[in-house]
């Protein structure tokens, strides 16, 4: 039998595993009666009864300039999570994301005989690929999102389990464009625009001034244009209004929401987004997007060099090809992003083509994910496969 009181130590590093992560354990513990759930995470996990030991925004940081900036802090966040671990070890690990702050923590955990799983491949189908042996060393089991990672993992004999996305069970098939007008007060005949320039704080300072100007163009080109701009946290709407001050757009109907992204996107006609999980959001709410990626000059130039894929934005990768248009570093110009939205804009025969094969990627994703990955991790602990139900 599975004792009903587990304890489960678990590490999310970002606003999409935070997501992740607080379904799972909503998934366990229906499965896992009066376990406890503790370590790093964020709200959605806090919301959970998740006991969060040091915040999760500590971890998220963008590239490698980025992260040497915080390296000492956040060496120091690991070195003392690990030691608490250690000293007093959980039943359960899952390091959700965040592979290169998770994976030597796992390794050190599993060699103490502990079932460590980790929730979201890293990306070696798209750079630094020889990872995958790290990766096989430091986990019990891998929980891959998208359907081509597996094979990856098997002909290394890796433990892996398929779950989907998440978001793909909780975002609705069809288009709800003007339902979400409806919601947020919005005319239906204007052209909105939802602009998503991060969830990271170093992602707005990269993208928020470019994000507004071409905002400004817009409008100069079509007064009668609204912009969304959903806001995570207080200190990236703060960043952001800082930015409306910068580029004199104060007067411009640039609206910022706390959160409601998800309403915005749906709202929307064309959707600016900064590369991450909200790409694959807009996608699975059927919206035309323009992707963009820009960091530190030093990150880029080594991810480049180690970079597979000609292209970074999840519907890309996922469609194996490019469907929507991407503008990576230098090419992330006011100008470039503005015809390109533009275009869109303009051209509905290729949003009808676009929705179509977003329904098409989100019927690959949905799959039921919070209960094929608890299924998953209780395959992880050391009792029958029959005493799971």
């Amino acid at each position: 039998m599975i004792p009903r009181g587990l304890r489960i130590a678990m590490v999310a590093g970002e606003t999409s595993g935070d997501l992740l992560a607080s379904h799972l354990i909503d998934a366990l513990k229906a499965k896992l009666p009066d376990s406890v759930f503790y370590g790093i995470g964020g709200p959605k996990m806090e919301g959970q009864g998740f006991d969060v030991w040091f915040p999760m925004e500590k971890l998220a940081v963008l590239g490698y300039a980025e992260a040497l900036k915080h390296y000492l802090e956040i060496s120091s966040i690991r070195r003392k999570l690990k030691r608490r671990l250690l000293a007093d070890p959980p039943d359960l690990f899952i390091g959700v994301d965040a592979p290169d702050f998770n994976l030597g923590l796992e390794k050190a955990i599993k060699q103490r005989g502990i079932p460590c799983i980790h929730y979201v491949s890293p990306s070696i189908w798209a750079w630094r690929g020889k990872r995958i042996y790290k990766i096989g060393a430091a986990v019990s089991r891998v929980l891959a999102l998208f359907p081509f990672e597996p094979m990856l993992y098997e002909k290394q004999r890796i433990p892996v389990s398929y779950v989907g996305h998440p978001l793909a069970d909780i975002l609705p098939l069809e288009d709800g464009r003007q339902i979400a007008r409806e919601l947020l007060g919005l005319p239906h005949q204007r052209p909105v625009f939802t602009l998503l320039p991060g969830s990271r704080q170093s992602e707005l300072q990269y993208l928020a001034d470019i994000f507004i100007k071409t905002a400004c163009e817009i409008h100069r080109r079509m007064p009668d244009a609204l912009f969304l701009v959903p806001l995570a946290t207080r200190e990236t709407r703060l960043l952001f209004e800082n930015a409306l001050y910068r580029c004199q757009a104060r007067d411009r109907p640039i609206n910022m929401l706390f959160g409601h992204a998800h309403e915005a996107m749906m709202a929307s006609d064309v959707v600016l987004v900064a590369s991450g999980t909200a790409t694959l959001e807009a996608a699975l709410l059927k919206r035309p997007m323009v992707i963009a990626y820009k960091m530190a000059p030093f990150s880029y130039r080594l991810m480049r060099r180690m970079s597979y894929l000609p292209y970074v934005g999840l519907p890309n990768i996922l469609a194996g090809r490019f469907i929507v248009p991407e503008f990576i570093q230098d090419d992330v110009t006011p100008e470039n992003l503005v015809q390109a939205m533009l275009n869109l804009y303009a051209d509905k025969s290729t949003c009808v083509s676009l929705s179509r094969v977003f329904r098409e990627m989100h019927l690959q994703l949905k799959q039921n994910t919070a209960e094929k990955a608890a299924l998953a991790v209780l395959d992880c602990l050391p009792v029958a496969a029959g005493d799971h139900a």
